[in-house]
């Protein structure tokens, strides 16, 4: 439609000019001599009209945000009281926008009187010469007449131009972000082609450096190396921001590497193409993300598979219970972000979605560490008796699930300190024995006391290095006896 209106009013001011030519050029030049001016200031405006709209887009872009937070916390929000708190930072942003949408109303009535004015301006001075030709014989007045009517086509042409102009530059500073997301090349390209038979499942860490684009200066990993062999479960262990959840998101192909290699099956991963490595690596992360619709589509997100595969897949994540419990069964709605279920049951479903594609690799970003005792177990069970056949990278704090790990892989400041079986370590002095003492210690010391005789002390003295090593020695007992039972 605007481009309708602008072409029929470019037609017309041209045909305006030409007839307003052949009447007179003299009076002509006086109307052109103040266009130039007009123009100059319709860029002005148009270049700061952009800026505007670019701004106001941006005003209401935050506005929603706070608001689609608020609403989705909205639970942390009333538990807090924060209420008014919030209102008032939403009230804010409206403030802010509603400012700049009336500088831009101000701005565009601003230009509109510009405008207006240096067309009377122009009228007046074509009616003051034309008067003066016509005075002393040089133009007739039904000329004159003439001449102004055309003159008037001309200024309301101009003036729907302006319109259309205003509006084309509304429209390109709303949509700039937008041009800009679908111009913008991914950091990562998919150029992989390779599609194997069979993955087997090996991974390999060749010397990989990786540092986050958004820190470049500050690197995560430093010369990392290890090696998960087919059906292996290993186990990353290390102190908080070590490097272990990067390795999850390098796996996952999230990031590339800064140098080094990640190699699946001996090949780098950047060669197996995009949907066919997602296919064969399953992620299962501390928060499980589901989306707002029913249970079985969240379960076959992302592969086809049947009714029976997504049925299958959650009994083997022991979710097919709580499912069939539901009025609508696998058609059930879980809700904004899951919110219809609690944390065992997200995590459960979580699981499920990740064993129907039947993965050669499952990664286990601490799947468990955000659930109470009753939910951990369950999930836990649930992903037990499904790793058999599967290359398995976990991340994990709790030493119940770590020790159970065909190899522990200790990862301190971004390098790889230890490495070995439960036993083997805990034998070693280094980062997992501190880690395990301090487990065993916090659990001694929220264990309850047992009730001793007036005359004998609760706590027996002893030195702290031999109160660890019995720990240790506790620790490496249990853990013994339970790798003899399996």
């Amino acid at each position: 439609m605007n481009v309708n209106v602008f072409l029929r009013n470019v037609v017309c001011l041209v045909g305006s000019m030409l007839f307003m030519m052949t009447l007179s050029w003299r009076l002509s030049l006086i109307t052109f001599i103040l266009v130039p001016i007009i123009f100059v200031a319709s860029k002005i405006f148009g270049t700061y009209y952009d800026y505007l709209s670019e701004k106001t887009q941006n005003n209401v872009a935050q506005s929603n945000d706070v608001a689609e937070e608020v609403i989705s916390t909205m639970r942390t929000v009333r538990s807090f009281a924060c209420e008014n708190y919030e209102g008032d930072r939403f009230y804010q942003r409206l403030t802010d926008t509603l400012n700049v949408t009336r500088t831009k109303a101000i701005a565009y009535v601003g230009f509109l009187w510009v405008s207006e004015l240096f067309q009377t301006f122009i009228v007046v001075a074509v009616l003051w010469y034309g008067g003066h030709l016509v005075l002393v014989g040089r133009l007739k007045s039904d000329l004159l007449v003439s001449f102004l009517l055309y003159q008037m086509q001309m200024a309301d042409n101009l003036r729907q131009m302006g319109e259309v102009w205003t509006g084309l530059m509304q429209s390109v500073g709303a949509s700039r972000k937008v041009f800009e997301y679908i111009d913008r090349e991914p950091t990562i390209q998919h150029h992989g082609k390779l599609k194997p038979e069979r993955l087997a499942g090996k991974i390999e860490f060749k010397n990989v450096h990786f540092a986050y684009p958004t820190r470049p200066q500050l690197p995560i990993l430093r010369d990392l190396s290890f090696t998960a062999e087919v059906g292996q479960t290993v186990a990353l262990v290390g102190p908080s921001g070590s490097g272990k959840s990067s390795c999850i998101a390098l796996l996952e192909n999230f990031y590339l590497a800064n140098a080094g290699q990640i190699l699946i099956d001996g090949v780098p991963i950047d060669e197996y193409e995009h949907h066919y490595i997602h296919q064969k690596i399953a992620l299962v992360g501390q928060e499980p993300i589901l989306f707002a619709r029913s249970v079985a589509e969240n379960i076959a997100y992302g592969c086809e598979v049947t009714e029976q595969d997504v049925v299958t897949s959650s009994q083997m994540a022991n979710a097919h219970g709580f499912i069939v419990q539901t009025t609508q069964q696998y058609q059930t709605n879980v809700g904004e972000k899951g919110s219809q279920m609690s944390g065992g049951q997200k995590q459960r479903i979580a699981i499920a979605r990740a064993l129907v594609r039947q993965p050669a690799i499952l990664l286990l970003d601490e799947a468990t560490s955000a659930l109470d005792t009753e939910s951990e177990s369950v999930v836990q069970e649930a992903i037990s008796k499904n790793l058999e056949g599967k290359t398995v990278i976990m991340i994990a704090h709790r030493l119940s699930t770590v020790e159970k790990a065909d190899k522990i892989i200790v990862i301190n400041k971004g390098v790889v300190e230890q490495q070995g079986t439960h036993e083997e370590l805990l034998r070693q002095p280094g980062t997992y024995a501190t880690l395990v003492q301090r487990q065993m210690l916090g659990d001694h010391k929220n264990a309850p006391k047992a009730i001793k005789p007036s005359g004998e002390s609760a706590i027996p003295v002893s030195p702290p290095h031999s109160t660890a090593r019995s720990l240790l020695g506790t620790s490496f007992s249990q853990s013994a006896s339970s790798f003899q039972s399996k």
